[in-house]
């Protein structure tokens, strides 16, 4: 390319980074203009919503100010030279120039309409583009570009949008955190960013095939395509676990993006973090849609009577709860559909009552008419100090019907033989499920946490009681503010009703100044959903969706009624017992076939060399299975080592891979022990900045490196019925070297591999 090309798109570029500096000062002067005067305009009556109004503009500009930041790097990637003559160039905002009447675009969005030519255009279906323009920059220097023509004769349909980008960011070195593909977006790709669906869509992918970045640039295109929504109601984005988490995290950030909640399903249940090794036999126990039914039993167990009778001594008296009253009582309440919590009021009145009724005979034997001399009020009275004074009425009503939070039910389940066989009886592994008290929660325990919530409900009266008396007392205290503020009244100015100056009583009364100071929650709309266990997000996105239960869906589900999701994953990598077969199994009882599936086919990771070595176990595991078709070559083979010396191996392999990142993969069973051979320490949260980690494959789920060892592979079969997958997923975590470790015999598809040089 002409040193004269690259010098006008410098100059471009250097236009185009002026006005993002123009629009980075204005939003800092605005962001400081609202913190020192509280976002007020000087008009009238805004003093009274001044913390208010700072509040909003704060949040919005410093919004403003990370989606601009988030566009230094890689302002703009391209240009689209049109038919008609027309140009666009293309980056990661949208810059106008707003200093004429025709607000003409400088750099279109890449989320924008008129920007998705660039990513589907091809010589078969140019979309009225002659020329497309990748650039390569550094910093705010143009480095490279590269031109595209489109015409009919170079009509290849499958051909590679940007092939020479795209091949350049498949083979970069990784850096332990992924980055966007904003540049080089591919047809396929973009069709399932852009889809208008409003249903649940799935995207099946074999692995490489770039199923994450395309859930993510969908969460980001989403965003800016209905904001007004999505920024109330917040996306949700679930992934396998809290290392792929870190892994993906600046992705959005860097495409703009910061009001989206990242979650594993062991962080879903507000104060809980479902970080405890669980095996996999117990969490496929947990995730069957029977456990929904075992809860609910649990619940009812929970609601006792005696076998015979309860004593409750009051003022010296004995009074009597029998079997026949605490049954009534219970079918009384039941009876109400109410959940278990949100009914406990009426067991406590209902109970409270029979003792009354039975402590005022008593008083009045003797007396003609008995305890019907007693009226209403002196009954009520009577019930009240009998539940303000005793003890043992409320012991009572623990055992009848306690106050039972999710957690506590689940405990005292778990811990006790007998409240698992009444709760599950028949359930085949039910023992697998005892388990003492304590040593935290695992990720398979928050659905059903979940779900015991649901059950149980929250009796909040006391609480909204409170909440009303706190209002109240605002409202008083914003009265008496008004009332005794200099000028409360208006005054005529004049002497002649012409002019008057008004006061903040003429303007808001005492419970509008009491709501606008009561203090507006500056949470994001991320850290609010995060709070709250029944918040429902406007979008939900799934990666590794194949792994749920049909607890942690049934969980799901509750954060999104309206069912507007994206589902990605494959079939062939679902490693844990309790995960989905098929995208029927997992979705019918919840959409029925109102779901849309669609498949990306490319494979944009592995090369080639790999990906054949991958086929084979994917043939093993189903014939059927479509193997995705690798862009690229690089002329290494894999390799095979017959050894115990895997720190050495792999101290080598991180040699040969320079400043790129490598994987060990291992055995479940044997990651501490290799991660103390390898790393010198044991296993823990790993670093994937650092040039080498270890992992076991649950771990390794939606990561990539430059180079894979995958050690012991018979043993990550024989640990899982589900070994195979498991096997698939190890061998297809590299970008360009992959080799095998062992010291036993091989599985059947690796038996070819030649051994390491």
């Amino acid at each position: 390319m002409s040193t004269e090309e690259i010098a006008a798109e410098q100059a471009y570029l250097s236009m185009l980074y002026g006005h993002l500096d123009d629009m980075r000062d204005t939003a800092e002067e605005r962001l400081s203009r609202a913190l020192r005067d509280g976002g007020m305009t000087g008009e009238p009556g805004e003093s009274a919503q001044a913390l208010v109004d700072r509040d909003a503009a704060a949040t919005r500009y410093t919004r403003r100010l990370a989606q601009l930041d988030a566009a230094e790097h890689g302002l703009c990637f391209g240009r689209l030279d049109l038919i008609d003559g027309e140009r666009y160039h293309i980056g990661r905002i949208g810059i106008h120039d707003d200093t004429g009447d025709d607000y003409e675009p400088l750099l279109l969005d890449w989320r924008a309409p008129a920007a998705r030519p660039f990513y589907v255009a091809t010589g078969a279906s140019p979309h009225g583009v002659r020329r497309r323009r990748h650039i390569k920059t550094r910093k705010r220097t143009v480095t490279a570009i590269s031109d595209e023509t489109l015409d009919l004769t170079s009509a290849d349909p499958e051909a590679l949008t940007g092939e020479a980008a795209l091949l350049a960011a498949l083979t970069a070195g990784r850096t332990g955190r992924m980055s966007d593909i904003v540049e080089t977006i591919q047809a396929e790709q973009d069709a399932i960013i852009r889809s208008p669906h409003r249903g649940v869509l799935v995207v099946q992918g074999g692995a490489g095939t770039g199923k994450t970045v395309v859930a993510l640039h969908r969460a980001a295109y989403l965003l800016y395509t209905h904001r007004d929504l999505l920024s109330k109601r917040g996306v949700l984005i679930v992934g396998p676990n809290a290392t792929f988490l870190r892994y993906i995290g600046e992705v959005l950030p860097s495409l703009g993006e910061t009001g989206v909640l990242l979650a594993t399903v062991g962080e879903l249940f507000p104060g809980v973090t479902g970080d405890r090794r669980e095996d996999p036999a117990v969490a496929e126990v947990k995730g069957r849609p029977e456990m929904a039914r075992v809860l609910a039993e649990a619940v009812l167990d929970r609601q006792w009577v005696p076998e015979d009778r309860l004593e409750i001594v009051h003022d010296g008296q004995t009074l009597v709860l029998t079997r026949e009253v605490c049954e009534r009582v219970r079918s009384q309440v039941r009876a109400t559909s109410l959940l278990h919590n949100e009914a406990r009021p009426l067991v406590v009145k209902g109970v409270a009552d029979v003792l009354t009724r039975q402590l005022a005979e008593r008083l009045g034997e003797g007396i003609e008419g008995g305890h019907d001399l007693i009226d209403d009020e002196e009954f009520k009275a009577m019930r009240r100090e009998l539940l303000e004074d005793n003890r043992e009425i409320w012991a009572a009503i623990d055992l009848l019907w306690p106050v039972l939070t999710p957690q506590r039910l689940l405990t005292d389940l778990f811990a006790s033989a007998d409240r698992l066989a009444a709760a599950a009886p028949g359930l085949p592994g039910r023992e697998l499920l005892e388990r003492a008290p304590g040593g935290g929660w695992s990720a398979a325990d928050v659905p059903l946490l979940d779900e015991a919530a649901e059950i149980l409900g929250v009796d909040d009266r006391a609480a909204r009681a409170a909440a009303e008396e706190e209002r109240l007392r605002r409202v008083a205290y914003a009265q008496g503010v008004l009332d005794i503020s200099e000028g409360s009244r208006s005054m005529d100015v004049d002497g002649h009703g012409d002019a008057e100056v008004l006061s903040a009583a003429d303007l808001v009364d005492a419970e509008r100044f009491a709501e606008r100071h009561a203090g507006a929650d500056d949470r994001s709309t991320a850290e609010r959903a995060a709070a709250d266990r029944t918040w429902t997000f406007g979008h939900v996105i799934v990666d590794e969706a194949q792994e749920l239960s049909q607890m942690a869906w049934r969980m799901l589900m509750r954060r999104i009624p309206t069912r507007w999701m994206t589902l990605v994953g494959d079939i062939a990598q679902t490693g844990s017992p309790a995960g989905a077969a098929s995208w029927r199994e997992a979705l019918a009882p919840y959409t029925g076939d109102r779901w849309s599936l669609t498949v990306l086919n490319v494979n944009y990771r592995m090369p080639a060399e790999v990906m054949a070595v991958a086929a084979g176990v994917l043939a093993e595991l189903d014939p059927t299975l479509p193997v995705p078709r690798s862009v690229r070559e690089t002329g290494e083979s894999p390799w095979q080592a017959k050894s115990r010396d895997v720190a050495g191996i792999a101290a080598e392999e991180a040699r040969l891979v320079g400043r790129g990142r490598l994987a060990v993969v291992v055995p479940s069973s044997r990651l501490d022990e290799l991660s103390a051979e390898v790393l010198g320490g044991t296993a823990g949260a790993p670093d994937l900045a650092e040039p080498v980690v270890v992992l076991d494959v649950a771990g390794a789920k939606g990561l990539e490196f430059d180079s894979v060892i995958v050690v012991d592979p018979a043993r990550i079969v024989a640990e899982s019925v589900r070994g195979l997958n498991d096997l698939y997923v190890a061998l297809t975590r590299t970008t360009r070297r992959l080799g095998v470790v062992h010291d036993g015999d091989l599985p059947g598809p690796l038996a070819g591999l030649p051994a390491r040089a």
